[in-house]
Order: structure tokens, then sequence, then C-alpha cells
């Protein structure tokens, strides 16, 4: 799979035999083949025809718009999985206040699960952090043993959001002392490496409702995260198995130094990503944001499985006419 970032001033994209063209003053400045485009996003002053909106999702490919200086994400998903039983079937599950329990203490599960081993790892090579990540993960394991107790959503999050206090404080000791990280912050963050967090998950959100809607869920019906006016909440139950993912990769970027505190600006916005810190963002989240996307995949194929064990058989034959079977007739 294959992100296409396209983030700079007044340039126009075209189709033309397989591959996006784009120019500049009119002027053909590059050219990209579209066959191993899985997702494009875009920023900035971008133009593009409609006849290439079209081509991308008869390709399967969906479009992120990040607009604003948070740069807000906007999805246009391409064509959908065909059968609406999926969609149906959600639907009935989201609606089962024992299910939904179930699915996500799973989630938080695997959420804490992956938190710990990521830290187990950690305290490895930082070792000047090593009480702060041990006891980070005797705290995450001893909420992990209370996840079977709570018998409503209300209380699973409030043991996620004690969970989430002693994790951020884990990672605290691991974030360089230039970043002025002292924990999970948003809306707007405050500091370069809430900044990124947010960015990042931002980006695997959209990642989430995009192979969510090629599978043939709706992304707005969620389960743990219940419906909320403008929400994708499947999409954000998805992001809590991955969020450990997302932050190894913030992790990295600034450990390896491929961005630091001159990449980022303070504003009356928050604390944002400069264009030249984005364009080295968007690199890299290309070339180590693999393990994600796959973690992102598996999720949804699991809950693929989940719903088929939910719903009926399909109908006789499995074509796509309409069969009236009052009349008989059958419409093409």
């Amino acid at each position: 799979m294959t992100s296409l970032f396209v983030d700079r001033r007044d340039v126009h994209m075209q189709f033309d035999a397989g591959a996006l063209i784009f120019r500049e003053n009119g002027e053909r400045v590059g050219c990209v083949p579209l066959a191993p485009i899985t997702r494009v996003f875009l920023r900035g002053n971008v133009t593009l025809e409609a006849s290439l909106l079209g081509k991308l999702g008869e390709n399967g490919v969906g479009v992120v718009i990040l607009t604003g200086r948070l740069g807000k994400p906007s999805l246009m998903l391409a064509r959908p999985h065909n059968d609406a039983c999926r969609r149906v079937a959600q639907t009935r599950f989201s609606l089962n206040a024992e299910l939904c329990l179930l699915f996500a203490q799973q989630i938080i599960h695997t959420k804490l699960q992956r938190q710990c081993e990521w830290f187990e790892q950690l305290r490895a090579h930082h070792l000047h952090a090593r009480y702060e990540l041990t006891h980070a993960m005797h705290l995450l394991q001893e909420h992990q043993k209370k996840l079977d107790n709570a018998t409503q959503l209300s209380s699973l999050r409030g043991i996620e959001g004690s969970a989430a206090s002693a994790y951020f404080a884990g990672l605290r000791a691991v974030v360089p002392d230039s970043l002025q990280f002292k924990g999970r912050n948003r809306r707007p963050p405050r500091d370069p490496f809430n900044a990124l967090l947010s960015l990042t998950y931002t980006l695997a959100n959209a990642e989430a409702a995009m192979a969510l809607h090629a599978a043939g869920f709706d992304p707005y019906i969620g389960f743990y995260h219940q419906i909320s006016f403008g929400r994708e909440s499947l999409a954000c139950d998805l992001l809590e198995t991955v969020r450990p993912l997302a932050d190894r990769f913030c992790l990295q970027l600034v450990n390896k130094q491929i961005l630091t505190k001159v990449h980022f600006s303070q504003t009356s916005s928050g604390c944002l990503l400069g264009k030249a810190g984005r364009a080295r963002y968007y690199s890299a989240y290309e070339e180590y944001s693999e393990p994600l996307r796959r973690a992102i995949q598996h999720s949804v194929d699991e809950l693929a499985q989940t719903i088929a064990a939910l719903t009926p058989a399909s109908h006789p034959g499995g074509n796509n006419e309409h069969d009236d079977t009052a009349t008989g007739e059958q419409y093409p």
C-alpha cells in the first residue's frame, strides 16, 4: 500500500494514461502512477478535476483533505463493499448493550497489552527511565485485571481513563526533555510531542475510517464509542487498539531527530508542525507506518468475522439482481 501526500500551494492534479499529473502555472511538474496508490492526503491550495476523483473512487483510493492550521480532516471515501448485510448487522450489534460491552473490553485489553509490551521493550533501551516504565507497566496490568469487572461502558471508560494517566506518566519519562512533554493534552496540543500525537491519531483515524468503509462498515456506528453527531465512532473504536503503535512512531521521530523542536511553532492555535516539518513527517509516515496499517486492517478483518457470525446467510444465488418475490419479476 502506498500513500500520496500533496502539501503545496497552487498545484493542479489531473489523470492521464494511468498516472496522476501535477501542474503548476500550467506547466507539468510531476507524475505519479496511480496503480500502487491506496490513499491520497491533500493539504494546501490543491485543485483537481471531478474525473480524477471518480477515477480514485473507482480504484478504491480514499482521499483525506486536511484543512486549516490544525489540519482537520474531511474524507472522500471510495466505493464501499457491496454487502449491505454487514451494515445491517453492525447496526443491530450497536444496539445490543451486552455485545458492545464485550467488544469494548476486548479492544481496551488489546490496547493495554500493547502498551505493556512496548514499555517492556523501552525498558531495555532507556535505563534512566526503568523505574517510571516499570511502575507504569504494573499500573497498566492492574487496570487490565479490572476490565472484566466492568458492567457498563461508563465504568469501562473510567478504568481506561485511569490507565491512560499511568501510561502517559511512563511515556513522559522517555520523551526528550527539550519537547516539554508533561502528559497528554489536545484541542489544541500545547507542546511538540502532543502535536505529533494529535496529527498521527488524526491520520490513523482516517485510515481506520477508510478501511472500515472499504470493508462494508459504517465508520460512524460504533460500539465502545457510541453514536455521536459528526464522529466516526467505529473508527475511534479501532483507533484505541493502534494508539500504542502510533505513539511508537512518534517517539521514533523525535529519538532519531527526524523532527526536533525547531520544526514546531507556538501560536494562539496551539503548537503546530511547520511546513518543513510536515514534509519530514509525511516521508517518515509512509516509511514507518506500515505496522500501524496492518494492525488496522487486522482489526477490520476480525470485526468482519465477528459480524459474519451474527449475520443471516445471504440470499440464494448471491447475485446483484433485485428480486421481487411477490410478483416474480426481476429488474436489472
